[in-house]
């Protein structure tokens, strides 16, 4: 067995062990839905039915110890994501750099390989792809991640931005669990499912610019070019608006960084295998569109 497939079996097996713990204490962590993205278009912070909590809410929810993550503590995994978004900003300002070289610095600076820091911020991709946003290229998403560990990523991931997003990955890894069963059976289900209610970050829109994109758009996806799929009570196409630079992350509101999309082109643009070649195709073909750093 080669180092690479090694260092990933001993991480993938540490996190296993924190699965369990999961499953057991399932009231403590925040079940919840993809219905709330970090983007989405069409959600009002004040919906009761859907269900999200703060970072500041999972920091208690979570057991305490600093290296809970079995070795891995809150200052590396923090570590990991802020050397794994300064090389994102890096490709997107087409600036020079090595992933190893952060690997090497991450190495240094903490007791573990340069391998299983490779190998985490792959983690980092794949929760980064359950959450709907881009992950950087050459870092493959790992889906063989603990739940636990997926939940700290993520809490991570809103303290560093400084934002108070929902957190879906828990749920997600959980209901991928479950279908990997072969033998699934019939859930209960809850007849009475609970809510969490707290603040979570909105970022001020033009209704403006989506009412221009809209319009210029007509009945067509900008992506798909197909007609919308069906009318709005009002008698407009039903199109939804995406930023294809998130506006969380510094993306601008205006038309050069707005599209109108169909829901399924739209859903693909977030979580698609090939929503980077999407993303390429929309700047090549719509001259109104400028990349932005």
């Amino acid at each position: 067995m080669s180092l690479q497939k090694q260092t990933n079996q001993k991480i993938q097996n540490q996190d296993a062990l924190t699965n369990e713990r999961i499953k057991i204490n399932a009231v403590e962590i925040p079940v919840l839905t993809t219905t709330f993205l970090a983007e989405n278009e069409n959600s009002t912070v004040n919906n009761p039915s859907k269900r999200h909590t703060s970072v500041s809410n999972l920091s208690k929810k979570l057991p305490n110890s600093s290296a809970d993550a079995v070795g891995w503590s809150d200052e590396e995994l923090e570590a990991s994501f802020i050397a794994y978004q300064e090389m994102q900003t890096k490709v997107r300002n087409k600036d020079t750099f090595t992933k190893t070289s952060y690997y090497k610095e991450l190495s240094d600076r903490f007791d573990r390989t340069t391998k299983a820091f490779e190998f985490r911020m792959q983690n980092i991709s794949f929760v980064l792809s359950l959450m709907g946003r881009p992950w950087l290229q050459g870092l493959k998403p790992a889906k063989n991640v603990g739940a636990h560990i997926a939940a700290k990523i993520e809490a991570i991931i809103h303290k560093i931005e400084g934002n108070q997003f929902p957190l879906v990955t828990t749920f997600e890894i959980e209901t991928k669990l479950e279908m990997a069963k072969n033998d699934l059976a019939l859930p209960p289900g809850q007849s009475s499912p609970h809510k969490i209610i707290s603040a979570i970050t909105q970022i001020s829109r033009d209704p403006k610019v989506k009412a221009w994109v809209l319009k210029n758009a007509g009945n067509s996806c900008e992506v798909c070019k197909k007609d919308a799929p069906f009318f709005s009570n009002d008698g407009t196409p039903f199109l939804e608006v995406h930023h294809l630079r998130r506006l969380a992350d510094g993306g601008t509101d205006t038309i050069t960084n707005v599209v109108a999309v169909c829901p399924n082109c739209h859903r693909e643009l977030h979580f698609g295998a090939k929503n980077n070649e999407l993303l390429k195709n929309l700047y090549r073909t719509i001259n109104r569109l400028i990349a932005e750093n």
